[in-house]
């Protein structure tokens, strides 16, 4: 995985080759840089342009607020369910802070769409995906919703309904189109990061009962890459909980991190913070 530096360096060289700053969607496809890997280091593309000495691209003019929805819709689409911020920055065209700065936090860009693709039947598959929305003066959240609305003012404690006890329980719904709900035990964890591997430029090579759970390969540099160890917890903290030495692991795979102590040369991937969708 490479660090700041090497990011950094890439942004220069691309802009070199082309006379100009490149585009976030021009650096992702003509560079080996993963999404994960410049927003581990950035919260927005610009901030790393900046950080490489330039300027940020702005092009001819500024794009439509028609055309930034339209690429939303598209995404939604394709994904056969509303994109979370993770589906729609790695297959959307622009950068999900351009859409937050527009129309609202990232919960809140369904109904914009709403708003766009009324009367445009075109739109109607995608609209379809969309949560109800609520009638005006009702409250506007509630347990058990996608995007926090409800029909009705419910207290929250309310809404909750006794459990069964013969079936398992699962986490909150996830906007991810290969899993439908978040996960809540350490297996969890370890099916999504498998789905997100790849992405995350990360290759297995093996996975064992013992400590540690996994061996991979990732990419540090052009052509070269190297071994880490890596163990599945639910949640960080479990690591110390479970005994395990610091030193026999590189990576800590977790759905939640909440081990303020834990050792720095232990890098932890916090699943949850890439999957949030608001």
């Amino acid at each position: 995985m490479p660090n700041k530096r090497q990011i950094l360096d890439a942004i220069a060289n691309l802009a070199k080759k082309l006379g100009r700053t490149p585009t976030r969607a021009e650096f992702f496809s003509r560079s080996r840089i993963s999404n994960y890997s410049l927003y581990k280091f950035f919260l927005r593309w610009n901030d790393a342009v900046r950080a490489a000495g330039l300027r940020p691209y702005t092009g001819n003019a500024r794009i439509p607020d028609a055309e930034v929805l339209k690429d939303w819709g598209e995404t939604a689409r394709k994904n056969g369910a509303i994109p979370g911020l993770y589906v729609y920055r790695r297959y959307g065209k622009y950068d999900p802070n351009t859409l937050e700065r527009r129309f609202g936090r990232w919960s809140e860009i369904p109904e914009a769409f709403r708003h766009f693709a009324k009367d445009k039947p075109e739109w109607a598959d995608v609209v379809g995906l969309l949560p109800a929305s609520a009638p005006p003066g009702t409250a506007t959240k509630a347990a058990g919703r996608p995007n926090g609305t409800s029909l009705f003012a419910i207290p929250a404690c309310k809404a909750l309904h006794p459990a069964f006890k013969d079936r398992p329980a699962f986490g909150n719904p996830i906007a991810f189109p290969w899993l439908r709900y978040e996960p809540v035990n350490e297996q969890g964890v370890v099916l999504l990061f498998g789905m997100l591997a790849k992405d995350l430029g990360y290759r297995v090579e093996s996975v064992q009962p013992g400590f540690p759970d996994c061996q991979a390969a990732r990419q540090i540099a052009p052509e070269r890459w190297q071994r880490v160890r890596i163990e599945f917890e639910f949640e960080s903290r479990n690591f110390r909980e479970h005994g395990h030495p610091s030193g026999g692991c590189d990576v800590i795979v977790c759905w939640r991190h909440n081990w303020p102590d834990c050792p720095q040369h232990l890098e932890v991937l916090e699943l949850s913070r890439l999957m949030q969708s608001g």
